[in-house]
């Protein structure tokens, strides 16, 4: 009987897999940093959760997310299979680069997670605290070097609203940016930057193997994983959340859009996905439809004016 049991298990399992979709998933962006996490996590959880046959994962780097945004607008229209990671940095992306495609081209589906930004340093660093960090960049803004994601998103954004809030003039600050979180990560720990900004759990391993020391955080409280102070108890008027997204192709049809809104649903309800979140050190901002879209359209509007206001869009 109890084989009996299994066997049926198995063939109802088989059963769903052949009927569940498969997806494409662009990761805009360089292995190594959050939006490839993203796209890799969904593509794990959603084979492993049976919402998915085969999920395939493609990066194409460049621009803040703007040249796979471009590419996945054009080439993925109509298709319901084909999916796109994306989030606050695309936001500011499309911004600073002037970029002729935007979030509109595209099907936004879900916002997923939110993430605090960390302000890092490698271990030997003689930068103890992020006040020391900020008085070496107050007496010379070019001195201190950042390494960070793509321009224009958050990771410079938030540097940008910590110098403005330490009184340095924000289109002084020498920002570096790299595309993927491997690249930035390489930089830092080469000393080849002075200080890293990146979201926190790409910085946790390296502080647990103790190769580098988080000295702030970006989010109005303290993030899970990590005793660093925020960048508000340290005396600077700072509070910004990174977020990730998920969206669809351009031209679906209801129906289509429908059946892709009640696949991510599913995923954002699953023990997988909140065992990865878990994982991660992600929050579940989670957040679909209408609401979301209404939510977007929202955060365009903040995010040009704190990009004209730190000068990064005129």
């Amino acid at each position: 009987m109890k084989h009996a049991l299994l066997g049926a298990a198995f063939a109802v399992a088989a059963a769903t897999a052949a009927f569940a979709e498969d997806y494409m998933i662009m990761a805009p962006a360089a292995p190594g940093g959050g939006w490839d996490s993203t796209a890799r996590t969904l593509q794990e959880v959603m084979v492993a959760e049976g919402i998915a046959g085969n999920v395939q994962v493609q990066n194409v780097p460049g621009a803040g997310g703007t040249v796979g945004l471009a590419q996945f607008a054009s080439s993925a229209a109509g298709d319901p299979t084909q999916l796109i990671v994306g989030g606050y940095v695309m936001v500011g992306a499309i911004l600073t680069n002037a970029s002729p495609v935007s979030l509109a081209d595209v099907t936004p589906i879900a916002r997923l997670t939110g993430e605090a930004v960390a302000i890092a340093v490698p271990a030997a660093s003689e930068l103890q605290t992020i006040q020391d960090l900020v008085e070496k960049m107050k007496a010379d803004p070019g001195s201190v070097s950042w390494a960070g994601g793509s321009a224009g998103g958050v990771d410079h954004i938030t540097v940008g609203l910590l110098a403005k809030a330490a009184g340095v003039d924000p289109t002084k600050i020498n920002y570096v940016a790299f595309s993927g979180g491997g690249e930035a990560l390489a930089a830092i720990l080469g000393n080849q930057v002075t200080a890293g900004i990146s979201g926190v759990g790409e910085f946790l391993p390296q502080v647990e193997a103790g190769t580098m020391r988080i000295l702030a955080v970006s989010t109005e409280a303290r993030w899970p994983g990590t005793d660093a102070p925020t960048l508000m108890e340290s005396g600077y008027d700072v509070a910004v959340q990174n977020w990730r997204m998920i969206a669809a192709a351009p031209g679906l049809t209801d129906e289509q859009k429908a059946a892709v809104l009640a696949d991510i649903d599913t995923l954002a309800k699953s023990e997988g996905w909140k065992a990865a979140l878990a994982s991660k050190n992600w929050a579940d901002t989670y957040l679909a439809g209408a609401e979301f879209e209404a939510q977007l359209a929202k955060e365009v509007e903040a995010t040009t004016a704190i990009l004209k206001d730190i000068g990064l869009v005129q």
